[in-house]
């Protein structure tokens, strides 16, 4: 594997591998370690697109969830209960305690997955959650193919199969900036979007969608992705609600950043998109390049079923039972322009 090499060792010592990836003007390398995006690259713009870490133990020190594939089941479950055809299944509250959050604390975005294919610019990455695992029912396989096409597209595609009915939704959480202004307070964002989940204070949904007309969380035109409600600035970690169920994959998303020209475009067959404005950040390490890492210094675009839908009313199928392939598509697209 020539465009391989080693990157550290993970949390039980194994050996974490890091491939790059070339093609369509981007160059992108991967991790094993959570099938991470470390770093991202567009020709004719020298900063990195995504937030990450030159060094291994800070990943597992200091990481949350850069450019990882959380799961089995990624976003909060309330209470982390929930039940499929009449049992009830018990999962790990990692988050304050209350809810179950991005698969638990040792979940996929924190294993180390086997490397299956690798190409010039494609990789196939592929781990098995076991049963039990977190309290999860059902041996799931995943697999992860990250593939550079052309005119800046990287290609997202996850696929994932159990032997037992089980909850499944994984999806990319890379922290996005288009600029190396150590912020994206000059970032423009628009969202294919109606409607909006409000939550309660443990960030579960709490009331369901909601229409965004008339509120800060109105991005169906262009607009900064710094908002203000009632003098203070809007922190966004919210699931947008794109349509009912999965469909055929459609542009859901653009963001545009005025001080280099980068955009970025979404395409996704996922129902939800949830935008976290990254408030919350305050990485104590140098991040890519020796950059700071505070507040707001990325923005994540996280392409999956909307939260907690095993526990809500009229919230889009989240059971994958055995014999169904669950592919969840999302294509990444960069350019440098004049905002379309």
């Amino acid at each position: 594997m020539t465009n391989s090499d080693v990157f550290g060792t993970g949390s039980n010592g194994e050996t974490v591998r890091r491939v790059v990836l070339t093609g369509g003007g981007l160059t992108a390398h991967v991790l094993t370690w959570g099938a991470i995006i470390q770093d991202l690259r567009l020709e004719g713009h020298d900063a990195p697109l995504v937030l990450g870490f030159d060094a291994m133990s800070d990943y597992l020190a200091h990481s949350p969830y850069f450019g990882a594939t959380p799961g089995r089941n990624s976003n909060r479950i309330a209470d982390g209960r929930f039940a499929i055809d009449g049992t009830t299944y018990k999962l790990e509250c990692n988050e304050k305690g209350v809810t179950h959050l991005h698969g638990g604390s040792d979940g996929i975005a924190r294993q180390n997955w086997d490397i299956v294919e690798l190409g010039e610019s494609h990789v196939v990455l592929r781990i098995v959650d076991r049963d039990g695992r977190a309290g999860y029912p059902g041996n799931c396989t995943i697999t992860c193919t990250y593939s550079l096409g052309k005119s800046g597209v990287l290609s997202v595609v996850y696929e994932s199969t159990t032997d037992k009915p089980t909850i499944a939704n994984v999806c990319q959480h890379s922290y996005f900036i288009l600029d190396d202004t150590g912020d994206t307070s000059r970032h423009e964002m628009q969202i294919a979007a109606d409607r909006y989940l409000p939550t309660d204070a443990r960030q579960i949904p709490a009331g369901g969608p909601r229409a965004v007309d008339g509120t800060p969380f109105d991005f169906r035109q262009m607009k900064s992705v710094v908002q203000q409600q009632d003098g203070e600035q809007v922190l966004y970690d919210h699931n947008f609600c794109l349509s009912d169920q999965r469909v055929v994959k459609r542009e859901v998303a653009h963001v545009h950043s005025t001080a280099s020209g980068v955009n970025l475009q979404v395409a996704t067959t996922e129902p939800g998109l949830q935008y976290y404005a990254a408030f919350k950040l305050d990485v104590p390490v140098p991040g890519l390049g020796g950059r700071t890492y505070g507040p707001f210094a990325g923005l994540c675009l996280e392409t999956q079923i909307w939260p907690d839908a095993i526990n809500q009313s009229g919230f889009p199928d989240a059971v994958l039972r055995p014999g169904e392939v669950l592919r969840q598509e999302t294509d990444y697209i960069f350019s440098k322009g004049v905002n379309a």
